[in-house]
C-alpha cells in the first residue's frame, strides 16, 4: 500500500512535469481543495493510476494484434486513449489533441516507469 502511495505521489509530480513541458495538456489547479494545488496533482495521478489498473490491460489486451503488427508502438496509442479518458473523467485536465495525448502518453509511460524503479528498490 505504501508502494502504491509512494507511486501515486511520483506520477504527480510526472503530471508537473508534462504539464510544464507540453503547451496541449493543461491542469487547472484547485487552490481551495483539501490538500490544495498539490491535491490537484494528487487527485489526477490517482484518477490515471485507477484508469490504468482497470481498463489499461483491456486496451491492451483488445489491441495486442495491433501491438505485435507495430512490434509496439501501437501502446503509445494506448496510453494517450488512457490520458484522454482520464481528462474525460475529472474537469481538473485538459488535453487539446491527439497528438499532444500521444506524446503526454509516451511521457507518461516512461515517467510511471522510472516511478516503478524507484519504487522497487524500496
Amino acid at each position: 500500500m505504501l508502494r502504491f502511495l509512494v507511486k501515486v505521489v511520483l506520477m504527480a509530480a510526472v503530471f508537473y512535469g508534462v504539464a510544464l513541458l507540453l503547451d496541449g495538456v493543461e491542469v487547472v489547479p484547485n487552490p481551495d481543495g483539501p490538500l490544495g494545488e498539490p491535491g490537484t496533482w494528487l487527485w489526477i495521478a490517482l484518477i490515471f493510476a485507477v484508469v490504468n489498473a482497470v481498463v489499461g490491460p483491456v486496451l491492451r489486451l483488445l489491441s495486442l494484434p495491433f501491438v505485435v503488427l507495430t512490434l509496439g508502438l501501437f501502446l503509445l496509442v494506448v496510453n494517450a486513449a488512457l490520458l484522454g479518458l482520464t481528462a474525460a473523467i475529472t474537469d481538473r485536465l485538459q488535453i487539446d489533441g491527439f497528438g499532444t495525448a500521444i506524446v503526454g502518453g509516451l511521457l507518461l509511460a516512461i515517467g510511471g516507469w522510472v516511478a516503478d524503479q524507484l519504487t522497487e528498490r524500496g
